[in-house]
């Protein structure tokens, strides 16, 4: 008996609401389970909870039994009737068993702190939220003063996750210091890079956690109102945090005295139009305010004249998730995950043409080898890695000789790359790199916001100057020119958009310089 009230005991069935489990038969899975047990006179509750994040075994199913959660998967709608017969309500061995899902080792290997509730809770359910740890990080701010949770969340080290890396306790301290009333805390949800998913799987499968933490930064930094920017492309995530939301207002979580306190903090969920632009932070609030999203010039920073001109947080869901870690565990335990000045855990997001793809939450510090080996599984087209792009479609594509690269902030930056959002995109031998390379430009050409002239016209260019290096067409001075275009869009374009679009080009240039030069080599 799991979740059932009185009377017959009710075995309780696990299996993901998350969109991505959803799309490869999540719901028709769901519907036949129901229907089996109905015609078979067991009672059952079916339980849509969040994805663990095992991509590859989705559809999954677990069971609950006295031992423990039992994974079963990929479980199509025809495999319902032979999993009842085989009694896998008892957890009973089956071909499509996996044994107890916490004892599988692609998950039981992660260091699981933001992603801890993630597959195990009913995503809606105050209950669950809360007999899984919910609330305590709020309750321990609550006797703090806001002082008090800007200095341990800035002695725990934990940086912003959206991809710059800038410590988040530095700005709350800002956004509190700064004069100017009224305050407010923003997250960007606006997840558009390729390859990443995690702050998508978190909202739909805890979203309680990112209220929670929205709540703590609005108690940190004196802010009472607070917005989730979220992108348009994910209406699942969009109908969760809504309805999360409207519970949390009913239960006293959100309004005029949040817990009872003095404090009060309201919260509203703004959908973006599906510009990537938009996750860049200014852009963002320039969306927010009802505008076209298009880039501010710095400074002033957001946490001194950000949105409406009132001093902004401006964080990610990732972020805020890490909040909750942080006060509920200590700055010390956060702190004592991680490498240098990279502390903490990282949800790397594994995707492209690799044979585990899902959400791996480990300690930084990890080798991209290690990661691509232990829990990659190689590729999923069964040829070798020739290249891995990291952070986005912005982020530089890296050779197999450079697998040995710790995963953090500091030494990505040092061999030309980024971490990023933490998204790993995997390619076999047959990747044409000339195809990535253009890609990028091509990319920025399309998503730029038009502000700045070296990123508005510079991506447009780098098209036209990749185009003719593949072409055979001046080969060395058309090389020689994408060189210091990439340069002049690296210094002079206003944000990232442009600053970054050079990274993965280059990378091309210095690892792959066959796949551009087709001809004499005059690459090399």
């Amino acid at each position: 008996a799991a979740r059932g009230g009185g009377g017959a005991p009710t075995a309780s069935v696990e299996g993901p609401r998350d969109s991505a489990a959803r799309r490869g038969g999540g719901d028709p899975r769901a519907a036949a389970i129901e229907l089996q047990a109905a015609r078979l006179g067991a009672t059952v509750e079916v339980v849509r909870n969040g994805s663990r994040g095992m991509m590859w075994l989705e559809p999954l199913v677990e069971v609950v039994t006295a031992q423990g959660r039992v994974a079963y998967g990929p479980v199509t709608p025809d495999d319902v009737a032979g999993l009842f017969a085989a009694g896998f309500l008892d957890g009973t061995p089956h071909e499509l068993g996996h044994g107890r899902t916490d004892q599988i080792p692609w998950l039981a290997e992660q260091d699981r702190l933001t992603f801890s509730r993630v597959g195990v809770v009913d995503p809606l359910s105050t209950q669950d939220y809360q007999a899984h740890g919910g609330l305590f990080a709020l309750r321990r701010a609550l006797a703090m003063t806001p002082q008090q949770i800007c200095d341990v969340v800035t002695e725990s080290g934990l940086r912003g996750r959206g991809g710059a890396g800038f410590p988040v306790g530095v700005k709350w301290r800002t956004v509190l210091d700064a004069p100017g009333s009224p305050k407010f805390v923003t997250c960007n949800a606006d997840e558009g890079d390729s390859g990443t998913f995690a702050d998508r799987m978190l909202m739909e499968g805890d979203p309680f956690m990112l209220i929670e933490g929205m709540v703590i930064a609005g108690m940190a930094v004196g802010a009472h109102e607070g917005f989730i920017y979220i992108r348009s492309e994910y209406p699942d995530a969009v109908a969760t945090m809504r309805a999360a939301i409207q519970t949390a207002y009913q239960v006293g979580w959100l309004g005029s005295r949040v817990l009872g306190s003095e404090h009060g903090f309201d919260l509203e969920i703004r959908v973006g139009a599906g510009a990537y632009i938009c996750g860049e932070e200014t852009a963002m609030l320039e969306s927010l305010e009802g505008k076209r999203g298009v880039v501010r010039a710095k400074p002033p920073l957001p946490a001194i004249e950000g949105l409406f001109g009132k001093p902004t947080v401006v964080n990610n869901v990732l972020s805020l998730a890490s909040v909750l870690v942080v006060l509920a565990h200590g700055a010390e335990f956060y702190r004592d995950f991680g490498v240098g000045h990279s502390r903490g855990t990282q949800v790397f997001q594994l995707a492209g043409n690799v044979g585990h793809g899902g959400i791996v939450e480990t300690a930084f510090g990890i080798t991209l080898g290690e990661m691509l080996e232990r829990f990659g599984g190689g590729t999923l087209s069964g040829r070798p890695v020739r290249a891995v792009q990291v952070g986005g479609p912005l982020g530089a594509y890296l050779p197999p000789t450079q697998f040995d690269l710790p995963l953090d902030y500091e030494a990505f930056a040092e061999a030309g790359a980024m971490v990023g959002h933490g998204g790993i995109v995997v390619f076999d031998d047959t990747v044409d790199m000339a195809v990535q390379a253009r890609f990028a430009m091509e990319f920025c050409a399309t998503e730029s916001c038009g502000k700045c002239t070296p990123c508005r016209i510079g991506a447009v260019r780098g098209v036209e100057v990749i185009d003719r290096i593949v072409a055979g067409q001046q080969t060395a001075a058309n090389v020689v020119l994408l060189q210091d275009l990439c340069e002049l869009m690296t210094d002079g374009s206003l944000c990232a958009m442009g600053g970054l679009t050079p990274m993965p080009v280059r990378s091309v240039l210095q690892h792959f310089p066959e796949d551009l030069d087709r001809s004499k080599g005059a690459l090399r």
